[in-house]
Order: structure tokens, then sequence, then C-alpha cells
């Protein structure tokens, strides 16, 4: 497809497989090639959509956060089911997302943000990731103070150490599922992070 013609491409499905590049790459390790290869498309269709490598990055990340990531918070809310379940529910399917599937193993989040440890991230794509890596302990620093269950048992007394636990607790497995740990030996830490928790 020659550059300025109109567009011939899904953009969603060339975002999806964009995520799918960062995802197993990192932002660092993602070349522009690969980025055009693995989205069916040519440099200029790339640069006249979604605009430079960075500005793509961003859009990427908000599309996993708003596809694979924000949905499966509506497990930790169910209405009428104790809190060890929800968070049993919300834990299960995440690291069965992270071991299983068709999206690459571990966690896109996960993986930029060890990345962006070192030096090279654009400040731009750094703060959109920043604003994703920190969408998790949010969420259960809202459930643990919010929650009836919850402040029943008194988790909301150190909620935001109880968030931090449960998170750091998922960059774990996700490390773990990268590098080839099936699910049904991560699953375990399940009960454990119940138990950490008091539940």
């Amino acid at each position: 497809m020659a550059g300025g013609r109109k567009l011939e491409f899904d953009k969603q499905k060339a975002l999806e497989a964009a995520m799918e590049v960062f995802w197993k790459k990192g932002y660092l390790g993602a070349s522009l090639s690969d980025l055009t290869e693995g989205m069916g498309i040519n440099k200029p269709s790339l640069y006249a959509t979604f605009g430079n490598k960075e500005a793509l990055f961003e859009q990427a990340t908000h599309h996993y956060m708003e596809t694979c990531s924000k949905p499966k918070s509506e497990y930790l809310f169910e209405p009428n089911t104790p809190l060890a379940q929800r968070i049993t529910n919300y834990l299960k399917v995440i690291i069965t997302g992270q071991c299983e599937g068709p999206n690459p193993k571990g966690c896109y989040i996960s993986l930029c943000v060890a990345e962006a440890a070192g030096e090279g991230m654009p400040e731009n794509a750094l703060k959109t990731l920043n604003t994703a890596a920190g969408y998790a302990s949010e969420l259960f620093l809202h459930l643990f103070e919010t929650d009836e269950e919850a402040i029943s048992l008194g988790l909301n007394q150190q909620a935001a150490a109880n968030a931090r636990f449960v998170v750091t607790l998922m960059n774990g497995t996700a490390a773990m599922a990268r590098a080839g740990t099936p699910y049904d030996e991560l699953q375990t830490v399940i009960q454990n992070a119940l138990r950490g928790l008091g539940l």
C-alpha cells in the first residue's frame, strides 16, 4: 500500500497487533520493522495513522488497559460474593491470562515497567506506562478501603500495604509465566495470597 492512499486496513486490528509486538519485545526492543511487519502495514501508513513509535506505544498501552486489564476488575466487585472468592476469581483470571490464551505470556505492563527501569524510554511513553502500572494498586487500594467485608476484617487499616502485596504477587507470577511456568504450578500462590491477607 503506497503512502498517501486512503486507509486500507483495520485500525483496531493493527493496534491490537502493535500491542502484541510491544508485549513480546517491550518498547525499546520493538523496532519499527517489527511493528510494521506485525501490523501488516508500511511505515508511511503507521506514521499517518498512529504517529511515531512513542505515540503508537501510548495508544497500544491504552488499548491493553481497556481490553485486557480493566474488564477483569469486575471480578473484585461481584455482588453477593465473599471477598475471598472475589479475590480468588480475579487472581485466577489474571494468572490464566498470563500463562495461556492467544496473547504473549506474562503481562504487558510488567514487561514494559521492567524495561523502563533502564534508560531510553521517551518521557510521554513513560508517563503513560506509569499511569497504567498504577491501576492495579489503585484498584486494590479502593477495594480494601471501601469494601464492607474488607473493612470488617481490618484490611482497610493497612490498605496500601495490602494492595502492594497483591500487585507484587501478580508481577511475580507474570515473570514466571513469561519464563514458561504453567498455570497449574502458579495457581497455588492464590491460596497463599489469601492467607497472607488473613482470608
